[in-house]
């Protein structure tokens, strides 16, 4: 059996924007992908109402996925409803348990707004509960064995809620993924006017690869990247482990800076 990476991002264009290049490269070295959002992306239009825009994003993000080669799994509420509450937890721990991933990649703990940090605290939790036959899922599912590691993206612009910048443990380096990871964030042709309208961006695929960029100033070794950092072991997996580095070998590089 191939081993699983899976993606959880609050929002329908969130993978693409952040993870997207790293979760490419773990399939081409063998890894089942897995792509889920948590929201429907159900108040990103000024034009449409909730329901129209729901329906648009789904389609949207699974278009997606499949462009990743990734199995995509159905969100399970709506944008700003992203809470850590016991019924998503439900839900969101079964499919975990579902996919049983040896890596997840999610949003950092601290980021710009709630739904992302609401998303990572809920992941997180979700995973640690995999092993625990007492905690019921939604649907109901068995606990399963095994270790994972979760990974945290960069946040959003690559800033704290403060606005300073934000330095990886580790950087990798996805300019060879960059044109699928453009043509999947192409997907969301929904977002581009209300990205340029909510937030400023003039070109939402020129500002993910003006991230990237950044980043691969910081790395001091890539011209685009990806950063990360791992979660703690403790109660995921063992010390040692840290498969997405494992995975890749090259094109993997430490931060100089302090993390």
């Amino acid at each position: 059996m191939k081993p699983r990476a899976l993606a959880i991002a609050a929002h329908p264009d969130d993978i693409e924007f952040t993870m997207a290049g790293t979760l490419l490269r773990l399939g081409e070295v063998g890894y089942e992908l897995h792509y889920m959002n948590l929201s429907t992306g159900s108040l990103g239009s000024a034009e449409w109402n909730a329901a129209k825009t729901r329906v648009a994003r789904g389609a949207e993000a699974k278009r997606a996925a499949k462009t990743l080669g990734a199995h995509w799994h159905g969100p399970l509420c709506d944008d700003l409803e992203i809470l850590y509450e016991l019924k998503t937890l439900r839900r969101l721990a079964a499919v975990i348990r579902d996919v049983a991933p040896q890596i997840i990649l999610t949003h950092p703990p601290v980021d710009y707004m709630e739904d992302h940090t609401e998303t990572c605290r809920l992941v997180v939790t979700a995973a640690f509960s995999r092993g625990m036959p007492n905690f019921v899922t939604t649907p109901k599912r068995k606990a399963v064995d095994g270790e994972v590691t979760i990974y945290h993206s960069q946040p959003h612009l690559n800033r704290d809620p403060l606005g300073q910048l934000v330095h990886p443990e580790f950087y990798v380096d996805v300019e060879n993924q960059l044109a699928t990871q453009r043509q999947a964030l192409a997907e969301h042709r929904s977002q581009k006017e209300w990205l340029d309208t909510s937030q400023g961006m003039d070109s939402y695929l020129a500002t993910m690869e003006n991230l990237k960029l950044e980043v691969g100033r910081m790395s001091r070794c890539f011209k685009f990247a990806e950063g990360w950092r791992r979660h703690l072991y403790a109660g995921f997996c063992s010390p040692e482990a840290d498969p997405l580095r494992a995975a890749l070998k090259t094109g993997i590089t430490q931060s100089a800076a302090p993390t």
